[in-house]
This record gives structure tokens, sequence and C-alpha cells, in this order.
């Protein structure tokens, strides 16, 4: 069985995107690619919180970034998710404004995929607030998924 991953929507975004002036963007779009070259290893999920987000903005990209995504499966983004998102946002392990990042996390985390595979470093694959969201999730009974960017899976 292949490991399952939950592709957050910064993935889809510097998969599809114009290569970037930015050394440290141009870096993530190329990494992205050589996963993505890679992706077969994985079983590989969506949500309507990622096809939603990816859909807004310019049309041609949101249409590239669609196309990315095209034919994988969408996982459960229900009233648990969203009760478990806020969650995380009451006991601050994440700040209010980032609603849409603990959705993210809790649809990975009720769905029980191996990983959150994104590259939002500020609130998602946050090194100071990855344990506390690991030790929320084993407190309510969830195997954490396991959040890390695109370099950090690209060995699995």
């Amino acid at each position: 069985m292949k490991p399952t991953v939950y592709i957050e929507s910064s993935i889809p975004s510097y998969l599809t995107a114009r290569p970037s002036r930015d050394l440290v963007k141009m870096a993530h779009q190329q990494i992205t690619q050589e996963w993505w070259d890679k992706r077969d290893r994985f079983e590989l999920f969506v949500s309507d919180a990622v096809i939603q987000e990816i859909s807004q903005g310019n049309q041609e990209a949101a249409q590239r970034r669609l196309a990315a995504v095209d034919g994988f499966a969408s996982l459960d983004f229900d009233e648990p998710v969203i009760d478990f998102a806020k969650e995380l946002i009451a006991e601050n392990l994440l700040p209010e404004k980032a609603l849409l990042d603990a959705i993210h996390i809790a649809i990975a985390a009720l769905n029980g995929t191996d990983f959150l595979l994104t590259w939002n470093c500020k609130h998602i694959a946050n090194a100071t607030m990855r344990p506390k969201i690991e030790r929320k999730c084993r407190l309510v009974g969830l195997v954490p998924t396991v959040i890390c960017t695109p370099e950090q899976l690209l060995e699995f």
C-alpha cells in the first residue's frame, strides 16, 4: 500500500506558477517539480478546501492549478473537520487568521493521511507549532499526519 499524501494548496501553486526570479521561490518551484515527478510512489488527495483555494485569482493560472490535481480523490471536509480546526485555533495552536490552514491540518488528521505536503511554513509546516499540533491530535485519539515540505519528502 502506498503512503497517503494530502496536497495542500501551495503545492499546485508552486508547481504551476511561472518561474520566479526570487531565489527561494525558484528553489521551491524546482523542488516541487522534482517531487511531483516522483509522485507515483504515493496515493494523493486534495479536498474541497484546496479546490476552492486554487480556483481563486487569475483564471488562466487557476486552470493550470486545477489541471495539476485533476482526478485526485477528495477527502472529507465536513463538520468534524471544522470543529477540530476551530479547536486548534481556540487552543492557540494556530492564530485565528489561519483558519484555512487549520482546516487543512484537520482534514489531513481526521482522514488519517500519512503526510500533509505544503510550502506553508508560517502556520502549517512550522517547527514550533508542529509538535503542539501533533500533541493535540494524540490527545483526541488521532495519529498525527506528518507535516512536511516536498524537500523533506523527496527522498521517501
